[in-house]
């Protein structure tokens, strides 16, 4: 199973409805998926389910990740397994809860005690990984894909540490770039101490490998206002192959020439805003849109279009994050 983390620090990009698409994607090209919604927004959460279906979910609180890791921020034992959620064939959702954000500060403190050995913080670093592995491996995924907040505090910490691989959302502005240089560092500098703290521990439990690696990035465009022109946009977009090999895979001059012009961007996804309220009122994928919800005309085509380029971007994560899969899977898109 490979696990994903979609994360940029400036938040607005549109990571979460990039995660639910794509996991819908995924699992009809025969990956089955399992999404994970760590984000204490809990958009992911609200984005598969309806307002009656999350006031029940809420209402007990063990169904949710809040739940999973209950024992741990009272004080009271370990994690709790999650009991995945199914939203379509091959499609599960671990549901997010917004009291996820009572968590941050026990994840904080706890990060220090990895460097003592301490059993009762390493379990907690590591819960979310552990989550996301039993999680996938009771349902059958092959691949989860994690959504994050857009911040650098301790719960994105421990939620990237759970990922194999790190996949990019930006919109080609200045604050997103300005984010993207936020991340690069900071991600790098998780890894080396988390890298330290592997190699001086021993535990009975499984603690994540904090690999992170790089898999590319993703332009989500937006409209172009009337006081920003096309011009303003390319000069981003133009800028962003040099910002993510700088910080994000700590190239160098020398090392961007030897290894030439590899594309790290998996996709570039338009605008679909005509369309994104009318997938919201019918709870499903812009690409499931039909003529009763009222993709027609021009409505149709661009429907078509976003099947076509989520269909194309997921294939590129499949094959950037190694992902294979099971025997007899086959696609039913």
């Amino acid at each position: 199973m490979k696990s994903i983390a979609l994360f940029n620090n400036k938040g607005g990009v549109g990571k979460t409805t990039l995660v639910y698409h794509l996991a819908y994607m995924l699992s009809r090209l025969g990956y089955p998926t399992l999404a994970v919604d760590l984000d204490p927004q809990a958009n992911l959460t609200s984005a598969f389910l309806d307002e009656q279906a999350l006031e029940n979910l809420w209402e007990t609180k063990d169904l949710t990740i809040l739940g999973c890791v209950r024992p741990i921020l009272e004080g009271i034992g370990d994690i709790r397994e999650a009991t995945p959620r199914s939203m379509a064939d091959g499609l599960w959702l671990i549901p997010g809860d917004l009291g996820l954000s009572r968590f941050e500060d026990k994840l904080s403190s706890s990060w220090p005690g990895g460097y003592s050995n301490d059993p009762a913080a390493l379990r907690a670093t590591s819960a979310f990984h552990r989550i996301v592995r039993a999680a996938a491996e009771l349902v059958g995924a092959v691949v989860a894909l994690i959504d994050v907040g857009p911040n650098l505090g301790a719960i994105n910490r421990a939620a990237l540490l759970a990922a194999d691989y790190l996949v990019i959302p930006l919109a080609a502005d200045l604050f997103s770039l300005q984010g993207l240089e936020n991340l690069g560092p900071t991600v790098i500098e998780w890894r080396k101490q988390w890298n330290q703290i592997r190699n001086m521990v021993s535990v009975n439990f499984e603690l994540p490998g904090g690999l992170m690696a790089p898999a590319g990035y993703v332009v989500l465009q937006h409209a172009v206002r009337l006081d920003r022109p096309t011009k303003a946009y390319a000069k981003w977009l133009n800028r962003i192959p040099t910002v993510y090999r700088e910080v994000v895979l700590g190239e160098t001059p020398s090392d961007r020439s030897a290894e030439g012009m590899v594309n790290h961007c998996l996709a570039t996804i338009r605008n679909y805003r005509s369309l994104m309220p009318m997938a919201q009122d019918a709870r499903k994928p812009i690409f499931d849109l039909t003529y009763a919800d009222g993709a027609i005309g021009s409505h149709a085509q661009l429907v078509k279009t976003c099947a076509d380029e989520f269909r194309a971007l997921a294939k590129r994560v499949a094959e950037a994050c190694r992902i294979e899969a099971p025997a007899r899977a086959g696609s039913r898109f």
